[in-house]
C-alpha cells in the first residue's frame, strides 16, 4: 500500500473520530474504537489484525498504567476527604503572602496535588482561590483564576501522577521516573512564566472588572471559606448536576461531566487533625522513591531494596497504603471506605478512555505511519516535536479533551522516536503541551472556572483559554531547546 494512502486514511480516521464526538455527540470511547477499526481495515490489516491491534493496544497501555492511575486516583480521593488541600493553600498564604500567592498556589496545584481528580481539585481549590483574590492586589480575581487554570491543565499532562502524563508515559514506553523528572523540570518554569505573562497583561488594562467578572464576585458565599462548593452532607462524593442533555463532554483527564454542568465536592468532618506533613507524607514519599529510581537508573546503580521500592507500582502502592492509614486516623474507617468508593467511580472512566486511546495508537502504529514519517525527520530537528504539538493542538480545539488529543497525537508520532533516535519523553511532553492549546467552551473545565470563580464568559476566555494557550506555547518553546541537551 502506498505511503499516500496510509497517510490519507490515518488523517481520515482521526477526523472521523473528531466528527463523531463533536457533531454526532458519540461517546468518546465508542468514537475512538470506531476510528481504530476504520484505520485497521482501510490500511489492509484485515479483520483479525484490526481486532488484535485494538485489543492489544488497550491491553498494553492498561498493563503499563492501569494500576498507576488507579493508585493515584484513590490516593487523591483520600487526601480530598481529609481536607488537606484547604489547609495546604491556607498555609501557603501565610508563608508566601499576597504578592507570591498566585505563584505558590499554581505551582503547588501543578505539582503536589496532581493525584486529585481534576474536577474535584477544581471544585475544592476554586473557592480558595476566589477567597484570596481580594488580598492579592490589583486584578486579583483575574490573576488567581488564570493561575488556577494554568496549573490544573499543565499538571495533568506534565506531572506524575497526573493521569494524562501517566498515560503518555505508558503509551510511549517512557519510564515513569523519567517522566516525573522531565515533567517537573518543564512544569515549574512553564507555570511560573505563564502566570507572570498573564499577570503583566492583566495589570496593563486587559481585565475589565465591569465586563469580565460578575457583580460581587469577590464576596464569598457561605461555605466557601471552608473550601467546599456546597454545604456538605457528611458524604465523600462528587455530585454532577446541570446536564443539558445527559451526553458526555470529554475534558481534562477523561472527564465525562456534561458541558455546562456543575461539580460539588462534599466530604465528612474529620474526627481528628493531623499535621500537613503527615497527610501528604506518603504521597511525597512515593514520588521521591520514583524519582530516586530514575536517578539510579541513569547512574547505572543497583541498590537492592531501594531499586525494588522505587518501581512506580510499588512506590505508589506504598503511598496509597500510607495515605489510607493516615485517612483512617483522621476520618475513621467509614471515611476511608467513602473515599475509596469515590475514587473507584472516578478511576473507571479514566482507565477506559486511556485504554481506547491506546487502541487507536496501536492501529496507527500497525498501519506503518511511523516508518513513513521517519523518512522525513531527524533526531536533531525540531520538526517532529512541532508536528506533534500542532496535531495535539488542532485535536484539542476540535474535541475539547486534553487526554484524547494528547494520546492521539503521541500515538501518531510514537513510531518515529526509535527510528530517528529521538527520546520518547520529548514526544510525550510535546503532545501534552499541544493538548493544552485553546481550552474553550467545549471543555467542562472552562464552565466550572466561569461559575466557581465568578467570571463572565468573556473573562473566562481571557483567564482560561488565553492563559492556558500561553502555557502551551511557553512549554513547546522550552521543550525544543531541552531536546538539544537530551
Amino acid at each position: 500500500m502506498s505511503d499516500v494512502v496510509i497517510i490519507v486514511n490515518t488523517v481520515a480516521a482521526v477526523l472521523a473520530t473528531v466528527v463523531l464526538i463533536v457533531r454526532f455527540r458519540f461517546n468518546p470511547v465508542v468514537s475512538l474504537v470506531i476510528g481504530a477499526a476504520y484505520l485497521g481495515l482501510a490500511t489492509g490489516q484485515g479483520v483479525d489484525g484490526t481486532v488484535k491491534a485494538i485489543t492489544g493496544g488497550f491491553g498494553d497501555i492498561m498493563a503499563d498504567v492501569g494500576l498507576l492511575i488507579a493508585f493515584g486516583v484513590l490516593t487523591g480521593a483520600m487526601l480530598q476527604s481529609t481536607g488537606a488541600i484547604e489547609r495546604l493553600v491556607e498555609s501557603l498564604m501565610r508563608i508566601c503572602g499576597p504578592r507570591g500567592m498566585p505563584y505558590a498556589f499554581s505551582l503547588t496545584i501543578a505539582t503536589v496535588l496532581q493525584s486529585i481528580f481534576l474536577d474535584v481539585l477544581l471544585v475544592i481549590s476554586a473557592p480558595l482561590a476566589r477567597s484570596f483574590a481580594g488580598r492579592v492586589g490589583k486584578v486579583g480575581l483575574a490573576r488567581m483564576a488564570t493561575s488556577l487554570a494554568i496549573s490544573l491543565e499543565c499538571g495533568i499532562v506534565f506531572m506524575v501522577p497526573g493521569v494524562a502524563s501517566i498515560a503518555l508515559a505508558g503509551l510511549l514506553g517512557v519510564p515513569l521516573g523519567t517522566m516525573l523528572l522531565f515533567g517537573f523540570l518543564l512544569i515549574v518554569p512553564t507555570v511560573a512564566i505563564s502566570v507572570t505573562i498573564m499577570s503583566f497583561v492583566f495589570r496593563r488594562g486587559w481585565w475589565d472588572e465591569a465586563k469580565d467578572q460578575l457583580p460581587g464576585a469577590l464576596a464569598l458565599v457561605p461555605g466557601d471559606s471552608a473550601g467546599l462548593g456546597g454545604s456538605g452532607n457528611g458524604e465523600d462524593v462528587v455530585s454532577r448536576d446541570g446536564a443539558s442533555d445527559g451526553s458526555p463532554a470529554p475534558d481534562g483527564p477523561g472527564s465525562m461531566v456534561p458541558s455546562g454542568g456543575t461539580v460539588t465536592a462534599v466530604r465528612a468532618e474529620p474526627h481528628r487533625q493531623a499535621p500537613l506533613v503527615v497527610l501528604f507524607g506518603p504521597l511525597l514519599l512515593a514520588l521521591a522513591l520514583i524519582a530516586t529510581g530514575a536517578v539510579l537508573e541513569v547512574a547505572g546503580v543497583e541498590m537492592g531494596v531501594v531499586s525494588i521500592v522505587s518501581q512506580p507500582v510499588i512506590a505508589l502502592l506504598i503511598g496509597l497504603i500510607g495515605t489510607s492509614l493516615v485517612t483512617r486516623y483522621v476520618m475513621g474507617q467509614e471515611g476511608v471506605e467513602q473515599a475509596v468508593r469515590s475514587g473507584f467511580r472516578e478511576s473507571g472512566q479514566i482507565l477506559i478512555l486511556t485504554g481506547v486511546g491506546g487502541s487507536l495508537a496501536a492501529a496507527i502504529k500497525a498501519a506503518g505511519l511511523g516508518e513513513i514519517l521517519g523518512q522525513y525527520f531527524s533526531a536533531s530537528s525540531a520538526a517532529p516535536l512541532l508536528m506533534v504539538w500542532v496535531i495535539a493542538a488542532v485535536l484539542h480545539i476540535a474535541v475539547g479533551s486534553v487526554t484524547i488529543s494528547a494520546i492521539t497525537a503521541a500515538g501518531m508520532l510514537a513510531p518515529v522516536a526509535p527510528l530517528i533516535g529521538l527520546n520518547p519523553v520529548l514526544i510525550a511532553l510535546a503532545a501534552g503541551a499541544g493538548s493544552l492549546f485553546a481550552v474553550h467552551v467545549t471543555s467542562n473545565t472552562f464552565w466550572l472556572l466561569q461559575s466557581l470563580m465568578g467570571q463572565t464568559t468573556r473573562g473566562t476566555l481571557k483567564t482560561c483559554s488565553v492563559g492556558v494557550s500561553v502555557a502551551s506555547v511557553v512549554a513547546i518553546l522550552l521543550i525544543i531547546p531541552m531536546s538539544l541537551a537530551v
